[in-house]
């Protein structure tokens, strides 16, 4: 056999024993590993928004509403890259979570208020999200 011969048939011998990279292609993992993740991420949200002040380590503290635009910006691409046909469900409800989250914080006492600007730094981060993902799906 050739050396250019042994190469190709390397090559597509490869090609055919390697399955798809899944890694790329978020939308096809295992509905219970997208619930997982998703879930777990929606869970670290809750308890950084709802646990009592102290308790909330400030590894690297910036400015609020900053915060809050980039956790809702993260979390709903992230829900938009495993759940891409479902992007107005989501955004409406990654939209409900952010003003539920404030009004919790405005009537629970431990150490938290809600506040109208956090919940427009929300929106704004869920509105990124969005915007990105249809820019995104638009791309030839």
């Amino acid at each position: 056999m050739t050396r250019a011969r042994r190469s190709r048939t390397a090559l597509i011998c490869y090609q055919r024993a390697m399955p798809p990279s899944l890694l790329l292609h978020p939308w096809r993992w295992p509905s219970a590993l997208k619930a997982a993740i998703f879930g777990t991420a929606i869970a670290a949200l809750l308890w950084a928004s709802l646990a009592p002040g102290e308790d909330v380590p400030g590894l690297a503290r910036f400015w609020d509403k900053a915060e809050h635009a980039i956790a809702y910006l993260t979390i709903t691409a992230l829900g938009l890259a495993l759940y891409p046909t479902r992007c107005r469900r989501l955004v409406g409800a990654m939209l409900v979570l952010g003003a539920g989250i404030e009004v919790l914080q405005a009537t629970m006492g431990f150490g938290r208020d809600g506040d109208w600007r956090d919940m427009l730094a929300n929106i704004i981060g869920v509105a990124v999200a969005a915007a990105l993902a249809v820019i995104l799906r638009r791309r030839p």
